[in-house]
C-alpha cells in the first residue's frame, strides 16, 4: 500500500518506509514538499509488528520508522538524521555555523523534551483509545508536554521563527507533532505564539497536510 507520491521530475526518486499517523514520519513528508522532492512511499503497519520483519530490520535494526532508502541503495534511518540529510544546502538548513547548531538545538528539543511527552500522549488517546490502565501515565505525559509548549512560547513570543528570520527544518519538526497535540488532550489557547507560529507554517507556500 502506498501514500501519496510528490511530484518533481529534476530529483531522483526516494523510497520512504513511512506510517501516516507518525509525526516523524509527517515531517519527512513536510520537507519533501518543501523541496519538491520525488519520493514513493510504503505503509508500515507499525502496530501490527510491520517494523519487526526480517526485511525491515534489515533497513532499520532499530525497528522504527521512517526509513529512508537513498537511490543508490543505502538506508537512513532517525526522522531528524533524515531532515538533515535532504536539507543539506538548501535554504532550510542554514550555513551559518551558529544558526546551524540552532538548529539541532531545537531538533534535540523535539526528540527529548517534545516528542517523548506530546506524542507519546497522542498514542495512547488515539492510537490505545485511552485505556483506563493508561491514563496515570497520560496524565504524567502531560506535565512534560505541556513544559515543552511553554519553552516554545517563550521563544516564539519575540520570534516568528524558531531559527533565524526564515522556516527551517527546525519548525518543521517541532510542527509535526505540535500540530496534532490536542489529539493526545493537549489544549493550546493558553499559547497564543505557537498558534500564530502553526498559522505562518500552514500557509507557506510548500505546506502540505499530514493527512
Amino acid at each position: 500500500m502506498s501514500f501519496d507520491i510528490l511530484a518533481s521530475r529534476n530529483e531522483p526518486v526516494y523510497k520512504v518506509y513511512a506510517n501516516a499517523e507518525s509525526g516523524n514520519c509527517y515531517k519527512i513528508k513536510l520537507l519533501m514538499h518543501h523541496l519538491n522532492i520525488d519520493a514513493q512511499w510504503e505503509h508500515v503497519n507499525i502496530l501490527g509488528a510491520g517494523t519487526h520483519t526480517d526485511e525491515f530490520l534489515a533497513m532499520n535494526p532499530n525497528g522504527k520508522v521512517p526509513v529512508l532508502v537513498l537511490p543508490d541503495g543505502p538506508c537512513l534511518w532517525e526522522s531528524n538524521a533524515i531532515m538533515n540529510y535532504l536539507a543539506d544546502g538548501t535554504e532550510y538548513l542554514p550555513d551559518d555555523r551558529l544558526l546551524r547548531a540552532q538548529v539541532l538545538q531545537w531538533q534535540f528539543f523535539e526528540q527529548y523534551s517534545h516528542e517523548p511527552y506530546i506524542a507519546a500522549a497522542r498514542f495512547i488517546v488515539r492510537q490505545l483509545g485511552r485505556p483506563k490502565q493508561h491514563e496515570a501515565a497520560l496524565q504524567a505525559k502531560k506535565v512534560g508536554g505541556y513544559k515543552a509548549l511553554q519553552v516554545m512560547e517563550s521563544h516564539l513570543e519575540h520570534h516568528d521563527w524558531l531559527v533565524g528570520d526564515r522556516i527551517t527544518i527546525a519548525d518543521i519538526c517541532l510542527y509535526a507533532y505540535t500540530h496534532i497535540a490536542p489529539e493526545g488532550g493537549f489544549g493550546l489557547t493558553d499559547f497564543p505564539s505557537i498558534m500564530a507560529w502553526l498559522e505562518r507554517v500552514r500557509n507557506h507556500r510548500g505546506h502540505v497536510k499530514m493527512r
